[in-house]
């Protein structure tokens, strides 16, 4: 029963079927008729007019996006938690080429504008101290909330005013949509959003992400960062059959909301040992070191976030006897 994370899950079906028939010859790589279809097709699922690059992992699609938002003299703005500062090595600092992180203190794990406010309030004008270029948000949140349409507006007004740039690492960004219900527009580009790094990987792709440019002039400078940070794959089109097999059908979006569903399911049964809401494919729970042991003699697998609590993710494909008997365990719980 292995909940530890999404990352874990195998890639699904039409991903394989789409890879295999994209196994033949064509041009090389980005020059494909997959990698062509890409803009339109992102296009469509957003209602305005896109550029979309293909990734290989989640690190490069967020540092590359915020090389191309923040020069190597500016700063970046993030919650302190998130994965950029935490869990990528440096890689935004070198894509960047020694862009400052600056990690603010958070509300349930997302930014508030008065938060970011405060923080800027904070640099004083002038070559001594680093100036503020890029805003970077998550969603859903390292803690597993989710940024509503309103609240994703407020930091992108303010971000606006105060002459910012707005990525969001969209790991999870599947997650959200399906959780609120809402059309992935509206929190993204109609919340001021300009350039979001698009996971599939977790939700069932193999190894391409996306990377959304809102304003798509900004697109043109990412293809060389691409290529000048390696990541520019010979066999494009493999990348660009796993990104399009995903938008087909709103498959991404069912595999978001089966996830999500099996999470709601086992909040239920883990009720006041919840450390936050559940809004997406992760929970959180309190639990002492023996209740952690008994879990896993049990064959559960998840992930200590502290001595006091743990991570538990849900996949797309997570089976429903192994959701079952975590619930039962949860609940068995004193």
């Amino acid at each position: 029963m292995d909940f530890r994370s999404d990352n874990s899950a195998p890639a699904c079906p039409e991903v394989m079927e789409a890879l295999v028939a994209a196994n033949r010859q064509s041009l090389p790589y980005d020059g494909d008729e997959w990698s062509g279809r890409l803009d339109a097709a992102f296009s469509d699922l957003f209602g305005t007019p896109v550029a979309a690059l293909w990734i290989s992992t989640g690190t490069a699609a967020n540092a590359l996006a915020l090389a191309t938002l923040c020069p190597p003299y500016g700063a970046i703005l993030c919650q302190r938690d998130a994965h950029i500062d935490n869990d990528e090595c440096g890689a935004p600092e070198f894509y960047t080429h020694g862009a400052k992180l600056l990690p603010l203190a958070s509300i349930d794990g997302k930014l508030t504008p008065h938060i970011v406010d405060e923080a800027l309030t904070r640099i004083a004008p002038g070559v001594h101290q680093v100036q503020a270029h890029a805003l970077s948000i998550t969603n859903a949140t390292e803690s597993g909330q989710i940024y509503r349409p309103g609240e994703v507006a407020t930091l992108g007004a303010l971000a606006r005013d105060k002459g910012l740039a707005l990525h969001m690492d969209g790991a999870r960004f599947a997650n959200a949509v399906a959780a609120l219900g809402c059309h992935p527009a509206d929190i993204s580009w109609k919340a001021g959003v300009d350039v979001l790094s698009f996971g599939f990987i977790k939700n069932g792709g193999m190894s391409a992400e996306a990377l959304i440019f809102f304003r798509p002039d900004l697109a043109a400078q990412a293809r060389y960062r691409r290529k000048r940070g390696g990541h520019l794959l010979s066999k494009g089109r493999y990348s660009a059959a796993q990104l399009l097999a995903m938008l087909r059908d709103d498959l991404w979006l069912r595999n978001a909301s089966a996830a999500n569903a099996g999470a709601q399911r086992l909040a239920a049964a883990a009720r006041d040992r919840l450390c936050h809401p559940v809004e997406a494919n992760m929970l959180f729970l309190r639990l002492n070191a023996a209740e952690r042991a008994m879990l896993r003699e049990q064959g559960v697998g998840f992930y200590d976030r502290d001595a006091e609590s743990a991570r538990f993710v849900l996949s797309w494909d997570q089976r429903a006897e192994d959701i079952e008997r975590l619930a039962a365990l949860f609940a068995a719980l004193s």
